[in-house]
């Protein structure tokens, strides 16, 4: 399968209409796609938002703002499909539970796309793992997030865990001072290397 055809059938991807309609959201699938074969870095995330939703273009809200101060990369930079591939557990925002908090990517869009795609980055040289989902998904055992990104020099310099840039985690990073002082410095001097 080539690059383009695989790119068409995620857009035309259906598989969660169904989770999706039953979701307090009862929103459509809207696959979000975002990388080229080209690509050298990797953002691996856990899935779009009801922003990301609407706009189509991934991390286009205050995460994506602290993501790419994070890297250190401007947002043409970023969002250059030749060379930074963005992409999450699950292509399309899974919707909002009862509560109104984010459910889960749904496990089937990874076991049906991810693998195929990565088979298609051959360039990659740097991937950022955004979260618990992609983490999981990534790496071996069960951690928890600080575990893992406590442990980021175990993977550096190709691979950086880094928890999700969400404002819900500004108390997470005020508690570990050691993210923003260590790693993320790290971090923008490879991207700068490879970018």
């Amino acid at each position: 399968m080539t690059f383009d055809t695989l790119a068409r059938d995620i857009a035309a991807c259906r598989l969660c209409a169904d989770r999706f309609a039953a979701t307090e959201t009862g929103h459509a699938p809207r696959p979000v796609f975002w990388a080229s074969p080209t690509a050298r870095v990797l953002v691996a995330g856990q899935a779009p938002g009801a922003r990301v939703h609407a706009s189509g273009r991934p991390f286009t809200d205050p995460s994506g703002d602290r993501l790419r101060d994070w890297m250190g990369v401007e947002e043409a930079t970023f969002y250059d499909r030749s060379r930074v591939a963005i992409l999450p557990m699950a292509f399309c925002f899974p919707g909002y539970d009862a509560k109104g908090s984010d459910l889960p990517p749904p496990a089937i869009c990874a076991k049906t796309w991810r693998a195929n795609v990565l088979d298609h980055l051959p360039d990659l040289r740097v991937t950022l793992l955004v979260g618990a989902y992609a983490q999981n998904w990534h790496l071996p055992g069960r951690m928890s997030v600080t575990d893992r990104v406590a442990a980021w020099r175990d993977h550096a310099p190709d691979l950086f865990p880094l928890p999700h840039p969400s404002w819900r985690n500004t108390a997470w990073l005020k508690k570990h001072p050691w993210f923003e002082a260590e790693l993320v410095p790290a971090l923008r001097a490879r991207l700068q290397e490879v970018l």
